[in-house]
């Protein structure tokens, strides 16, 4: 059985998110607009839709390589927003040529380290990994 967690809260507390299945995934993007939208000032259209998709690509990269499931985190302070995305499998993302052909993938790593300010890997919690990054607010 399925189970995601959602909680908001003020954009200076953070934003936490759940999920062990593909529906975790527009979740995910969906709090990571509307954190953006609670921010004051709000960022600008196009630093939303880049969180939203940063997001959506760690999400979806959790889910497909790291396990099944990943925790979500969302902070913001006057300049930037912090993203941590938290799963079960300790292996760091790997680089591989992007499939052009076959649907495979291999765009979304390379699109999350262009996307951001930064790119942090640390081991846990537990046995995993989370992956954090920062974009501009």
């Amino acid at each position: 059985m399925s189970e995601t967690q959602t909680h908001f809260d003020s954009p200076t507390r953070p934003v936490l998110l759940a999920a062990d299945s593909p529906c975790g995934i527009p979740l995910a993007r969906d709090a990571a607009r509307a954190f953006a939208q609670s921010l004051d000032p709000a960022p600008s259209a196009k630093a939303e839709e880049t969180l939203a998709l940063v997001v959506s690509e760690l999400a979806t990269n959790a889910l497909r390589h790291g396990g099944g499931r990943f925790t979500l985190e969302l902070r913001a302070d006057a300049d930037t927003v912090h993203v941590a995305v938290s799963d079960p499998a300790p292996a760091p993302p790997r680089e591989r040529t992007p499939d052009l052909n076959g649907g495979t993938g291999g765009f979304g790593w390379p699109m999350i380290r262009r996307l951001t300010r930064s790119v942090d890997i640390t081991q846990g919690p537990g046995p995993g990994k989370t992956i954090h990054v920062r974009l501009a607010r």
